[in-house]
């Protein structure tokens, strides 16, 4: 296509213009929105831009985002010294040091939530953003590229605009968006939203055409997954929920249907959806944040009828695949804005069964998906806490373990929380999975103890919580003084196991 087929305003073309001179509009202090959700749509040629010039102009922005970025642009900037706060979730490994140094003041939001509170003014407004797009409507419009996230009310809100045309993404992405802004309260009504192939808003984001400030050609594709492919603990895993749903079904709670899905981003998630496909399950949907390797695993089986999400995120074959024949799957699925993909009571309406991963889970079910040792953060919460407060089914898996052993995934007490017991239904991991519904603190310890802790680990808690139960009494449990034993332990020799 050319650069009239993707700018089909005439009037905007006069404003095409180099990442350089585009970074030139950002200026310190300001606060920059920027599009991308999980690697995919994201802005790439003005953040390096703006990198570059920051190593020669100290500045600092606040930056905003969906999810997180691909092409090292959360490290170049970080390098850089450009960043001062960051919301709502990253990957980067050098800027997590950064957060975690305190050099970075890092807002982890659940991602519904960003928005909401730029909307009504409880965070500082945005100044300027960043948003790729496949092209410009004739009336000024974007149309998105492979995520939505905050994009679309990153431009709205925003004061100005600057556009990235991407020559790299298809064309056949245009009509795959499904773009619905709330209003504002009190007088919001009901997302009209009943099921996850209704499309209920716009396929792009209307933006009056003079807050755009110029535009900037790229052709670089987005960066793909790292998610590794299924070993034999995810393979465990996602055997033990397939068997999980076979009961659910035999024992009328469910269909073979089962319910709407929705699983987080990484290679644990990935390989138990993947592993679905060789349940007996038919006619599945998704309704999901990242739509990974697994779903087009599951529409190529025959499984899947159709998926939403706010953006894809592939390895680089299955990129191949789908991007390059993307009419095939185009009219099974829809991309939308994140308050959507994730608002709360779309989620309890739908009945979704949520599958989310954890660093460690304690033995009454809290689950900590955010902090190293309760001090650390590596990612954010992203979606999970949106959907495991609302699902149908919330479930939550890991490995047993950690560090070739030297941490059990399963301890006494988290060192940091992020789901309450009350809103985790299952736990899992290659040992095996255990049903907390309906249990009472004392039974969902026994319960995950047994069918989720691996050995030594297994003998230790069920020494640890009888001599809780037997010395501290109480609803819950705990002996203070050796809660946190094991992370003290770990911290100190490198591990937990006792000497």
């Amino acid at each position: 296509m050319s650069h009239e087929d993707r700018i089909r305003l005439p009037a905007l073309r006069s404003r095409i213009t180099t990442a350089e001179a585009a970074a030139e509009w950002i200026r310190d202090g300001m606060v920059v929105g920027m599009s991308g959700f999980t690697r995919a749509g994201d802005a790439k040629a003005v953040p390096l831009a703006l990198a570059a010039r920051a190593r020669r102009e100290p500045m600092k922005i606040t930056l905003m985002t969906g999810a997180s970025l691909g092409g090292d642009v959360d490290r170049q900037l970080t390098e850089a010294g450009a960043i001062s706060r960051r919301m709502p979730f990253q990957v980067d490994t050098v800027l997590r040091q950064a957060i975690n140094r305190g050099e970075v003041m890092f807002i982890d939001h659940h991602l519904s939530e960003t928005v909401e509170m730029l909307r009504t003014r409880q965070i500082p407004p945005i100044d300027i953003a960043i948003i790729e797009a496949v092209a410009i409507t004739e009336t000024g419009a974007l149309v998105p590229t492979t995520s939505i996230g905050n994009s679309a009310s990153f431009a709205i809100l925003a004061d100005k605009v600057i556009v990235e045309i991407n020559t790299s993404q298809s064309p056949a992405l245009e009509g795959l968006h499904d773009i619905f802004i709330p209003k504002h309260r009190p007088q919001r009504e009901p997302m009209p939203l009943v099921a996850p192939h209704d499309r209920i808003g716009t396929s792009a984001i209307e933006i009056p055409p003079e807050k755009i400030l110029g535009i900037v050609i790229t052709d670089k594709a987005d960066s793909t997954s790292t998610v590794l492919p299924a070993d034999a603990e995810t393979a465990a895993i996602a055997a033990h929920l397939v068997a999980f749903f076979e009961r659910e079904v035999a024992q009328g709670r469910l269909t073979e249907r089962l319910l709407p899905l929705q699983a987080g981003i990484g290679t644990v998630a990935n390989a138990v959806m993947s592993g679905l496909g060789a349940g007996p399950f038919e006619h599945l949907t998704m309704y999901s944040e990242v739509l990974q390797d697994s779903t087009f695993d599951l529409f190529d089986a025959g499984k899947l009828d159709f998926a939403s999400g706010s953006s894809i995120t592939l390895s680089p074959a299955k990129a191949r695949q789908v991007f390059g024949d993307l009419d095939r799957y185009k009219d099974r699925l829809v991309l939308r804005p994140q308050e959507v993909s994730n608002h709360p009571e779309i989620i309890r309406r739908l009945g979704i069964i949520a599958l989310n991963t954890a660093l460690e889970a304690d033995i009454y079910g809290n689950v900590n998906s955010t902090h190293v040792l309760g001090t650390h953060m590596m990612n954010g919460i992203g979606g999970s806490g949106d959907f495991a407060r609302n699902a149908y089914l919330s479930i939550f898996a890991t490995k047993s373990v950690a560090k070739q052993g030297a941490v059990s995934s399963i301890a006494p007490m988290v060192s940091h929380v992020d789901h309450a017991p009350q809103d985790v239904d299952i736990l899992v991991t290659e040992v095996g999975l255990a049903d907390l519904r309906g249990l009472a603190p004392r039974e969902r310890a026994a319960a995950i103890i047994a069918n989720c802790a691996a050995e030594p680990y297994r003998g230790m808690l069920q020494d640890y919580h009888a001599r809780a139960v037997a010395t501290c009494g109480g609803h819950t449990p705990h002996r203070l003084e050796e809660a946190f034993s094991w992370h003290v332990r770990y911290r100190d020799t490198g591990t937990m196991r006792p000497d």
